[in-house]
This record gives structure tokens, C-alpha cells and sequence, in this order.
């Protein structure tokens, strides 16, 4: 690595050119206090950024030449300053302290301290080009193990249709089981913000995605919730317009950072809660949201699932009405509704009884089972 003088060649206004100002007493701390003040020592992530990227634009800023296997070092040192596990997963927001490596840099350090300086050539070649393969994902979301306030359980009683979704997705292969935690933590984060049940995200996805699927697609749209190609389309809303099937190299946990930021760009309403059709159709259609009466036609152009038409007839008319029902309908489909545990004979009630006469026998399955069929009172209460 190579260290370059930012000091001016010519002189600024009517400056003296000559060394001998150079020498004045106090002008070196002044340039590093200048210095400091050009360059931030907190860098806040933005969509389409990289560790490897922050390393390159603040090494430029600060007028140094690194090789490829010198950015790889820098980058890991710089994960390592901030907690990241992994130097390829930051989010949006998310604020990178740059003060330790400036400091360096500043000092003359060619190496980070604490890294070994003997690893040969080769590995650091081969590292250097495996993470420069990665900014072709535009924005990339850790899992982080204490951003989210969450407790450290899934309640499948108070989410049950969430908790069933998330354990499907995990049987399928959607989700690591060792991501489920931070998955449900994050869609109660988002749901919480956006003012939805979580319950009915995971309907949203069921229709969506089969589930959370992250690589689901129709080669228009993309993802867990289906961002689409196109200009003003969910690709584009989250910054994926110029790649948007780059969306299916991103986990769930990452899609659900895309998810959130899309949801504060259509503008879900902010008074109350979101009922189920509402958040359908910030997703399928925004603009059809225009149409607030529940029966009347929404017009939304296109071959869509079957569900969600009247009487599942793609020739009937799509309602909210029948969005809500479809909706329903699907997530009992797809959750398998009929494997419930049946209830010993003598304790059954029509209170527990779902649509198929299986009986829920505990109260997660009471839950699961209201939830999937809830009448028309307890899902506007949702």
C-alpha cells in the first residue's frame, strides 16, 4: 500500500508556495483537522453500498493506493470494528464506524493491526476476488443478533399463521432453520411499523410466494412478495430497477428489508390498522386502492390467481370482498388446515371445529385453527 501526499502542488489563492509555509508552526495539526472534518468517521449504509465499496471511496478520499488483496484486509478489519460477521451483510441505515481505520491510515499502517501478515499471495487473491464478486447485489441485510428488540421465541398462540408459514418455509427449504427467529422477529418489526398483522403478511406470502419463498418468480416478478420489473415497480421502488432478478440472491431476512422500505414508498394508510385487502393491494395494485367499497369491481388488469376472484372464477369480478376471502382460503389450503390434531372424543366443541370437522386439540392448534378460518368479526379485529 502506498500512502500519497494530499498536500496541494500549486498554490491556492494567494497562498505562498514556498516549503517554508509548510513548516509554519501549527500547520500540520491544522491539515488534520481538516482532513478529519472531509472525512466523516461514521458512514451511514445506503442502498447498493459494500464494505469493499466504503474501503475504495474512503481510501480514495484520503489519497491511498490499495491492491485488491490490501482492500480485501481493510474490509475485514472494518467488519470486525463494527461487529459484522460477515463483510458482505449490512442494511440500510445501518452506521459503520471508520474511525479506527482512518486512524490507522493516518499513522502510516500498511496492514490492519491485528491481522496476520503472513498469509501468502494466493489466499488473498482468491479472498479479494470472492468478495469483489459481491457488489453485484444492490443492497445486502445482515442478521443481526441485537438490533431487534424481540423476544427470543416464536409465538405461535399470538402469530399462529406466521408461525406455521415460517416452520413450512423451513421444511421447504425457504428459510435456514437457524434464520427463523430472526425472519419472525423482522416481520413483527415491519408489520409494527406498517400497522398490518403480521398474520396477514404471511397470508400475503402464501399467495405471493408459496410461503416466503425468496427465489419464487414469474420472470416479471421477484421474491417473497413478487417486486416487479418495470419503471415506478416494486424492483425499482427498492432500488433493483437496472437488476431485478438480483432480488432472488437475496435470504428472506434481506428481502424483508426491501419489503419495508417498499411499504414506506407506496404509502400504506396511516390511520388505524391495515386490514388484509389493503395490504394485498399495495402490493398487487396500489393504485386500485383508490376503491374503498368492499363489492365493487377493482379492475385490476392481468391474469391473477384464482382465488381472489368471486366465486374463483377468472371471469367474475375481483373485489375486496374476494380478495379477503381468497386470501384466507389459500393460506388454510397451503398450511394444510385438515392435518390438525384431532381432540380426544368428549372434549370437542363447535368452538374448535374448523371447516373440514378436524378438531383442534391444544391451545397453539385452537389458535392456528381460528386463525385460518376466523369469522368475519374476528379478522376485522385483526
Amino acid at each position: 500500500m502506498r500512502i500519497e501526499s494530499n498536500l496541494p502542488n500549486a498554490p491556492i489563492g494567494n497562498a505562498p508556495s514556498s516549503t517554508v509555509a509548510l513548516s509554519r508552526p501549527g500547520f500540520s495539526k491544522a491539515m488534520e483537522q481538516a482532513q478529519q472534518t472531509a472525512t466523516p468517521s461514521v458512514r451511514s449504509i445506503k442502498p447498493g453500498d459494500t464494505l469493499t465499496g466504503i474501503v475504495r471511496e474512503q481510501a480514495q478520499i484520503s489519497g491511498i493506493k490499495l491492491t485488491p488483496s490490501e482492500e480485501f484486509r481493510w474490509t475485514q478489519a472494518l467488519a470486525n470494528d463494527n461487529g459484522i460477521q460477515n463483510a458482505n451483510a449490512i442494511f440500510p441505515g445501518q452506521k459503520i464506524q471508520l474511525q479506527n481505520m482512518l486512524s490507522q491510515w493516518q499513522a502510516g499502517q500498511t496492514q490492519p493491526q491485528g491481522m496476520a501478515q503472513n498469509v501468502s499471495n494466493a489466499s488473498n487473491t482468491t479472498a479479494a476476488k470472492t468478495n469483489e464478486a459481491i457488489p453485484t447485489i444492490v443492497v445486502t441485510a445482515a442478521r443481526p443478533t441485537n438490533s431487534l428488540h424481540k423476544p427470543n421465541y416464536i409465538n405461535a398462540v399470538a402469530h399462529p399463521v406466521l408461525s406455521k408459514t415460517l416452520d413450512r418455509a423451513v421444511a421447504r427449504g425457504f428459510i435456514p432453520k437457524v434464520e427463523q427467529q430472526d425472519v419472525y422477529n423482522k416481520v413483527l418489526q415491519v408489520a409494527n411499523k406498517h400497522k398490518f398483522s403480521p398474520d396477514d403478511f404471511a397470508r400475503l406470502t402464501l399467495m405471493e410466494s408459496d410461503g416466503m419463498n425468496p427465489q419464487a418468480t414469474n420472470t416479471r416478478c421477484h421474491g417473497i412478495i413478487q417486486f416487479c420489473d418495470g419503471p415506478a415497480r416494486g424492483a425499482a421502488e427498492v432500488g433493483f430497477g437496472n437488476s431485478p432478478k438480483s432480488i432472488l440472491g437475496l435470504s428472506v431476512y434481506q428481502q424483508l428489508h426491501l419489503v419495508d422500505t417498499y411499504f414506506d414508498k407506496v404509502g400504506l394508510k396511516k390511520e388505524g390498522s391495515v386490514p388484509l385487502d389493503e395490504l394485498y393491494l399495495a402490493v398487487l395494485q396500489p393504485a386500485a386502492r383508490s376503491e374503498k367499497r368492499p363489492e365493487e369491481p377493482l379492475g385490476i388488469p392481468g391474469k391473477q390467481a384464482k382465488y381472489l376472484y368471486e366465486g374463483r372464477d377468472p371471469q367474475a369480478p375481483m373485489t375486496r370482498v374476494s380478495i379477503t376471502q381468497g386470501l384466507l382460503q389459500n393460506a388454510a389450503d397451503r398450511l394444510g388446515f385438515k392435518s390438525l390434531k384431532p381432540q380426544p372424543i368428549g372434549l370437542q366443541s363447535s368452538a374448535t371445529t374448523g371447516l373440514s370437522g378436524t378438531v383442534a386439540s391444544d391451545p397453539v392448534s385452537v389458535a392456528i385453527n381460528n386463525a385460518l378460518n376466523p369469522t368475519s368479526e374476528s379478522h376485522a379485529s385483526a
